[in-house]
């Protein structure tokens, strides 16, 4: 009987860990990636070539997937929530944490993959009280600016991660935590040249 407990007890131990280690997270090499043809993309452009933005929509929104990268040390500075879009479904929610759907359509309520220039500073109404424009550089998000999908901070984005809740979803805009936010404006505002926003 004691030999069955411990064969039981051993069993969940086990399952528990390998649940965590099956968890998803950042993944490096394909950030490192992504990293290297946005430094290609930012040289061709005539972009910053000290940071990029990465934001990995293929994660669950609970999860870290946005990252400010540094070319110079070639490794993330910062990482953090991010918002998307919640599309059809009821704004603030968390409808689709694991699988958002992608649209460039005006009135779509959905973010849109692809490249962006960050470009003016602005006063915003959510969060810190600081917006980003986006200017979409591809055809799958050409319309950004049209659609008026900035980058800002809300206060419903946890600074820490929620996994496996999400983050509350807004009209399309990558928004992030208040605190992540703060440091990542510092640093835009310090770049002379436009900083390249790759959400894939």
């Amino acid at each position: 009987m004691k030999l069955k407990l411990l064969s039981l007890f051993v069993f969940m131990v086990a399952g528990c860990f390998c649940a965590r280690a099956a968890a998803p997270h950042l993944d490096m090499a394909r950030l490192k990636t992504k990293a290297t043809q946005s430094l290609i993309f930012c040289r061709q452009r005539g972009y910053n070539i000290r940071y990029c933005i990465l934001i990995d929509m293929s994660l669950p929104s609970g999860i870290k997937r946005f990252a400010v990268w540094d070319f110079k040390k070639n490794d993330t500075l910062i990482t953090g929530l991010v918002s998307h879009g919640c599309g059809r479904n009821p704004w603030s929610g968390v409808w689709s944490k694991d699988k958002p759907e992608f649209s460039n359509l005006d009135g779509s309520h959905c973010t849109a993959l692809g490249k962006y220039e960050i470009n003016g500073r602005a006063y915003s109404a959510w969060g810190i009280h600081v917006k980003y424009y986006l200017k979409g550089l591809e055809s799958t998000n050409s319309n950004a600016l049209a659609r008026q999908v900035v980058f800002h901070s809300w206060d419903q984005v946890a600074e820490a991660e929620v996994y496996p809740n999400g983050t509350p979803e807004g009209w399309g805009c990558p928004a992030i935590s208040n605190n992540t936010m703060k440091v990542v404006d510092a640093l835009l505002r310090k770049q002379r040249k436009h900083v390249l926003m790759w959400v894939y």
